[in-house]
């Protein structure tokens, strides 16, 4: 099977293109001396996570225990559960721990930290916890100067659990654009770590572990002294929102979404496609950006990018691609849509955000350099 037979629409990944993204980001941090823990909710895909390893990756990151599930199964042992803890999850957790899997729990409140130390006082579980920390106020997580850092340290201490470390996730990286501006947050978010760590061994727990990260400041940091680890996702496959942020171009994006030209509204300048919101999802990531995309940009099926068109407007099953108003569409009159993107013409989209676009399908189609497709399986699910 190769794209111009494959029915659409397909989520699509080059596979010389994500193995060069892996490469290029684990080379990174061994040149900053820290361990690298991907976040593995882009992709959810163990043929993805498995090249990822392979190029270094010690341990990963999931965002739900359906994550950490399937990939303890297929044999990743080291997984921190990169979320607050609920407590209605920990006999999941606890079963995944009492398989072998070292499996890593996260909180930032004392009600969750109490609320571990009463359910591991019952079933005699035996968990390691990580303390969330927030460097950028955008969203989970205890400052670093907070009384309430310590009373989750004391509460964890006292009972005896394991406290492995604090991470945090600069997350507001993906509001900015200059690499000077994404530098200083990276800088902010491992002194604010750092600094939560210092303050719990301070009043005697080890916390070995200072965990950092987001594609954007794990790119632009230089200078990570006192981390031991950093998590990184999107990066694997990038996406237009990391493109506006800075952090990657047109042809590092590895992800895209095959569709067909189905129709056409020549008055408007419209091509009609098969790739609706249910192909694309309905995040405009890049809306409030300096550059926005619609619901993605077309690209012609070997992926060069269509300076001046857009996937403007989705519906369920219907994407609409056009010209940008303020821009060339490489010299071709708008009427001339139909002689342009014929009916059965495929085309290749460029996703907003990889990991909601990713989420629509059961599966990818692999690329290979050859051409060839291999089917890779992604689960759904928490």
């Amino acid at each position: 099977m190769t794209l111009d037979l494959l029915d659409t629409p397909a989520a699509v990944i080059d596979i010389p293109q994500m193995e060069k993204n892996i490469s290029l980001m684990q080379e990174h941090m061994r040149e900053l001396g820290v361990k690298f823990r991907p976040h593995v909710k882009t992709t959810k895909c163990v043929e993805v996570v498995r090249a990822q390893i392979a190029a270094g990756a010690r341990g990963i990151t999931v965002s739900t225990l359906k994550e950490a599930e399937e990939f303890f199964a297929a044999g990743v042992v080291d997984i921190l559960y990169a979320v607050g803890v609920d407590p209605s999850k920990l006999p999941r957790a606890m079963a995944l721990k009492r398989k072998g899997c070292d499996l890593k729990l996260v909180v930032d409140n004392p009600a969750a930290a109490a609320a571990v130390v009463e359910f591991s006082r019952q079933h005699k579980a035996d968990f390691e916890i990580w303390i969330e920390v927030d460097t950028d106020g955008h969203r989970s997580g205890i400052t670093p100067e907070e009384d309430a850092l310590l009373e989750v340290g004391k509460i964890l201490r006292d009972a005896e659990i394991k406290v492995g470390g604090v991470m945090t996730h600069a997350g507001s990286s993906y509001e900015l654009n200059a690499r000077e501006a994404l530098q200083e947050l990276a800088e902010q978010e491992r002194a604010g770590c750092v600094r939560a760590a210092q303050r719990l061994r301070e009043i005697g727990l080890p916390c070995a572990g200072v965990s950092v990260g987001s594609t954007p400041t794990a790119i632009a940091a230089q200078n990570l002294d006192g981390v031991t680890e950093v998590r990184a996702g999107v990066y694997v496959l990038f996406d237009l929102v990391m493109h506006n942020v800075g952090v990657c171009a047109f042809d590092d994006i590895a992800l895209s979404v095959l569709t067909t030209v189905i129709g056409h509204q020549a008055d408007k300048g419209w091509a009609i496609l098969d790739a609706g919101w249910m192909a694309m999802s309905r995040d405009r990531g890049t809306a409030k950006q300096s550059h926005d995309f619609g619901y993605g940009q077309p690209c012609t099926l070997d992926g060069r990018p269509l300076s001046g068109y857009i996937l403007s407007g989705a519906n369920q099953e219907h994407g609409i691609l056009s010209p940008v108003q303020s821009e060339t569409t490489d010299g071709a009159d708008a009427q001339d849509v139909r002689t342009r993107f014929p009916i059965g013409m495929k085309l290749r989209i460029l996703p907003n955000h990889a990991c909601a676009t990713g989420a629509q399908f059961p599966e990818y189609h692999a690329l290979a350099a050859t051409g060839e497709l291999t089917i890779w399986r992604r689960f759904h699910g928490w």
